[in-house]
């Protein structure tokens, strides 16, 4: 039997892919996060699911893998599984599966589906940076922001607070100021795909005193980043323009 690990993207039909959506049907058991559940219930109302809340990952996956053991069950990601997902994890897990075949499904990255609503801001080389200290270390995460910030990437950041660190942003913010103007232009999304979708594109020293949440993707632009008509675009360098 098969387990389907699937990249959903942000949770409206536009950014699923079709391998995605066949997967989901191949399955008899879709198991996931329960905001991830909700989200899909709707658009696969025939379907049994299973949910478990954060910081249950490790058990979501072994139930998956239990499950597909007897029935080819689909566990769900938003976005990429492979981007802060269940893919990495569910290979982790896999040797004590062994009748279980893994079969990673990609999805449209929060980077790619919220860039794209701001403008162009990902033409060039860029890193992902979570926010999130559950899994990392917060002095690593410091030095990778201070490493891109140093190198000129653009930088794409996920969960960039919470409840209980609603002040990670700015924090970020100020790290990154020490290699950056406050003019470099930035841009955020938040609920990207859903009803009440927003998104915002303004300087590094606006972003730094904006309150976000976990359901915000955070863009900062490089040295080249520029807005034309509004919207955040990363040049590549072409001569000729």
């Amino acid at each position: 039997m098969i387990l389907y690990v699937v990249g959903f993207g942000n949770g409206s039909p536009g950014c699923m892919t079709a391998d995605a959506d066949s997967a989901i049907k191949d399955s008899s058991l879709i198991i996931g996060y329960q905001t991830y559940v909700e989200l899909l219930r709707p658009y696969y109302p025939e379907k049994e699911f299973r949910m478990n809340g954060m910081r249950q990952e490790v058990e979501r996956v072994h139930a998956a893998l239990t499950e597909a053991q007897f029935q080819n069950t689909a566990l769900i990601c938003s976005g990429d599984p492979e981007l802060y997902g269940m893919a990495g994890l569910a290979y982790q897990l896999h040797s004590g599966y062994p009748d279980v075949s893994i079969h990673v499904i990609p999805g449209v990255s929060a980077a790619f589906s919220c860039g794209a609503l701001l403008g162009a801001p990902l033409t060039h080389d860029f890193a992902v940076i979570s926010l999130s200290d559950l899994l990392t270390a917060p002095e690593t995460i410091r030095k990778r922001l201070c490493a891109a910030a140093e190198a000129d990437f653009v930088i794409v950041l996920y969960n960039p607070a919470s409840r209980n660190r609603p002040d990670y942003l700015q924090k970020a913010c100020d790290l990154i100021l020490e290699y950056r103007p406050e003019h470099t232009v930035c841009g955020f999304v938040r609920n990207a795909g859903r009803q009440d979708q927003s998104s915002r594109v303004l300087s590094l020293g606006e972003l730094r005193e904006t309150q976000v949440d976990m359901f915000t993707t955070v863009f900062i632009g490089n040295s080249q980043t520029i807005l034309i008509d509004g919207k955040m675009i990363t040049p590549r360098g072409y001569r000729d323009v």
